[in-house]
């Protein structure tokens, strides 16, 4: 069985949000929700319903991003 990055989605409160995809991202998307519906043992989620715990878990784990927002939020010492 695959090692998905992704977990269970969780069903909250929904937020209608527009994006245009191009059909081959789509038909990923798609194909990722069928395989974490099997791995996980719930149903397909709606695979728009994967974009935003994908874009979590790609900003949570990229280094160069957390160490811009750290170096963003620290403090200046000014002279």
């Amino acid at each position: 069985m695959a090692k998905l990055k992704l977990g269970p989605i969780l069903d909250d409160k929904s937020v209608k949000v527009t994006v245009e995809l191009p059909g081959p991202l789509h038909r990923d998307l798609v194909a990722y929700a069928e395989v974490l519906a099997r791995e996980t043992g719930q149903s397909a989620a709606d695979p728009m319903k994967l974009i935003v715990p994908m874009l979590e878990r790609f900003m949570a784990t990229d280094r160069g991003f957390a160490r811009a927002r750290r170096s963003a939020q620290s403090p200046t010492s000014e002279v």
